[in-house]
């Protein structure tokens, strides 16, 4: 058997276009594209590995994609603080490597990996010992300011399901967004911090029931007034807390929703299930669930339980 860790790496710096994009698949049309989300968690594994030079690719792509758009971002912003629907005005979650919208019906109202891609940026330039270059501090801006208008708005989650709810795992991704644009650009703090704020006070106060976090929230009427937490359990949310910080790893919800996710959706054998109503292939369990679910248990040390999920990951 290879060295999983070296050939990961070889195999991730491979799907890097020249561009900077990461390539979803190469060999599956549809995922001939690059997601914001799984392009930042790309970049931040590449960082980690040392990598850097690879990563700064990626995130240069991100910045000279995002400011391609600017005056889309800029109307959706408008239409937020309006209360207007905002139509077609809204970054796409996926584009092609030369940062062109891709082609074909999509659920691309994902707000996530944008608030991803901003938390990596930051975790890259800590890695790196780099400063943000002035060219990008313009994306940085205009994402961060899109995620401030518009965290409220229900959109897609992480799955590309349920389109008309909220979600705390996309809330988190946007918290930790937030608050790394309030240190990447300084005149900005105020604004990106307090919205950080919101967000939290949000989750915290609507997207919990039964002590632990929930799978989501359904807004009345395109509000957050009143909305209504959902019962069901989610493996994503175990970013709330790794890696974005919403709440700390010690925190009681955090320590109740991970305990619900080990009761309801870890198999006995290592896998892990997204929620147990998903009907995806017939529901099914996970090696990024279980990667997350083991980054979680690392980070809380807790490493036996680590490196179960681990071993279980690499007999796949």
């Amino acid at each position: 058997m290879p060295d999983l860790y070296e050939h990961s790496v070889k195999t991730m710096q491979a799907n890097q276009a020249p561009s900077g994009a990461y390539v979803a698949s190469p060999s599956f049309p549809t995922y001939r594209f690059c997601w914001f989300r799984d392009g930042a968690f790309t970049a931040y594994a590449l960082d980690l590995a040392g990598q850097q030079a690879s990563a700064h690719g990626f995130h240069g792509w991100v910045a000279r994609t995002t400011t391609r758009h600017a005056a889309r971002i800029e109307r959706a912003i408008e239409k937020a603080r309006r209360d207007q629907p905002l139509g077609d005005d809204y970054l796409h979650t996926r584009y092609t490597v030369e940062g062109k919208v891709g082609a074909g019906d999509w659920p691309n109202f994902q707000t996530d990996g944008l608030g991803t891609w901003l938390w990596a940026l930051a975790e890259h330039l800590r890695c790196s010992g780099q400063s943000l270059p002035p060219a990008w501090e313009t994306a940085v801006d205009l994402v961060a300011r899109y995620l401030a208008a518009l965290w409220h708005l229900p959109c897609y989650d992480l799955w590309e399901e349920h389109p008309q709810h909220l979600h705390p795992y996309t809330l988190a991704a946007i918290y930790a967004g937030l608050q790394a644009a309030a240190e990447l650009v300084p005149g900005g703090r105020p604004l990106f911090a307090d919205a950080a704020g919101e967000v939290k006070t949000f989750v915290l106060c609507h997207g919990v029931v039964d002590g632990r976090f929930c799978k989501s929230v359904v807004p009345p009427l395109g509000t957050t007034t009143g909305a209504v937490p959902s019962s069901a359990v989610d493996a994503s949310l175990i970013g709330v807390a790794t890696p974005y910080r919403l709440v700390s790893l010690a925190d009681p919800l955090m320590r109740a929703t991970v305990d619900r996710i080990e009761a309801d959706l870890h198999h006995p054998q290592g896998g892990v299930y997204r929620y147990r109503a998903e009907t995806y292939y017939g529901g099914g369990e996970w090696l990024l669930l279980a990667a997350g679910l083991g980054w979680y248990y690392a980070e809380a040390g807790k490493g036996s339980r680590a490196q179960n999920l681990l071993q279980w990951i690499e007999v796949q």
